[in-house]
């Protein structure tokens, strides 16, 4: 089970990576002047790829964890709010996956200042899942 967690953790970390990096470039993206084509097509390119990339390692990430909770069996509010939480995860992965496609067809509404306040997201959930799995407060 130690090899299980040790994969879970580099998958959650690698996701989380991602997760971290993509909004930031959707900060790029808002910013980009309209006659800027071709940074607007890197930008769109890095993205595109990053999200491609992140996907499968987001999965891996739950399916990993889910092995390693009917693994061990653990039990308690602790890991329902964790489970919670990964699934608030997945929403705002899926959304970035959304808010992506409206950069590529033109239609994103959202300023480069929104994004940098959307980035702080995974931050925030990242340090209350780590509470969470470290102290198990209940």
């Amino acid at each position: 089970m130690l090899i299980v967690k040790t994969l879970h953790l580099w998958m959650v970390i690698s996701w989380f990576a991602g997760l971290f990096y993509l909004p930031r470039i959707f900060v790029n993206l808002a910013m980009v002047p309209a006659d800027s084509v071709a940074e607007r097509d890197r930008l769109l390119l890095m993205a595109g790829k990053l999200y491609k990339f992140m996907t499968p390692l987001a999965a891996f990430a739950v399916l990993l964890g889910l092995w390693l909770w009917f693994g061990y069996g653990f039990g308690g509010g602790w890991l329902h709010a964790k489970t919670a939480l990964v699934a608030g995860l997945i929403a705002y992965h899926w959304h970035c996956g959304r808010l992506l496609q409206a950069f590529r067809n033109g239609h994103n509404t959202r300023s480069h200042v929104w994004f940098r306040f959307y980035n702080e997201v995974p931050v925030l959930v990242l340090l209350a899942v780590l509470f969470l799995v470290v102290l198990k407060p209940f």
